[in-house]
C-alpha cells in the first residue's frame, strides 16, 4: 500500500479493497460515512492511472454509493480529490445531509450543509468507535 492509503490507517480503517482501489474510513469525519477512496497505485496525478483503474472506478462507484445510500441516507456525495498534503490518488468521499445523522449514540452534523463541506468540524471517533463504524459500514455492503 502507498504512504498516503497508510496514513488514513490502513489497514484498521479499511472497508472494502478491489483491484486498483481501498476504501477507508475518514478518521475525522466532517459527516457521518465519510470514507476516502484511494488508489492503490504509486500515481501522484489521476491521469497516470492505469486505464484499468479508471474502468473499475464505474464499479467501485456505484457500489460505494449504494453502500453510504443504505448506512446514511445521504442527499448528495461530494467527492473531493484535493491531492495538497497527500500526494497519491484519492478522494474523500463526503455523504450530505440537512442536519444530523447518528451512529452508536453519536451524533454527526453537518455543518456546511448545503454548500461546500465544512472540514475542520468533523468527529473524530476513539478506537472503539473507529472500529464499530468500519464493521458497520462493512455490513452494508
Amino acid at each position: 500500500m502507498n504512504a498516503t492509503i497508510e496514513k488514513f490507517g490502513y489497514p484498521a480503517t479499511l472497508i472494502r479493497e478491489w483491484q486498483h482501489w481501498v476504501l477507508l474510513l475518514r478518521p475525522a469525519q466532517p459527516t457521518l460515512g465519510s470514507c476516502v477512496l484511494a488508489a492503490r497505485s504509486d500515481a501522484t496525478a489521476f491521469g497516470d492511472l492505469p486505464a484499468a483503474a479508471h474502468a473499475e472506478l464505474k464499479s467501485v462507484t456505484s457500489e460505494l454509493e449504494a453502500m453510504l445510500s443504505t448506512a446514511v441516507g445521504y442527499e448528495k456525495l461530494n467527492y473531493l480529490m484535493l491531492m495538497m498534503v497527500d500526494p497519491h490518488v484519492h478522494f474523500h468521499v463526503i455523504p450530505r445531509y440537512e442536519g444530523a445523522r447518528s451512529h452508536d449514540g453519536v451524533a454527526y452534523p453537518d455543518s456546511g450543509w448545503p454548500k461546500v463541506p465544512d472540514l475542520s468540524s468533523a468527529v473524530t471517533p476513539d478506537e472503539d468507535a473507529r472500529d464499530r463504524l468500519v464493521s458497520w459500514l462493512k455490513d452494508c455492503f
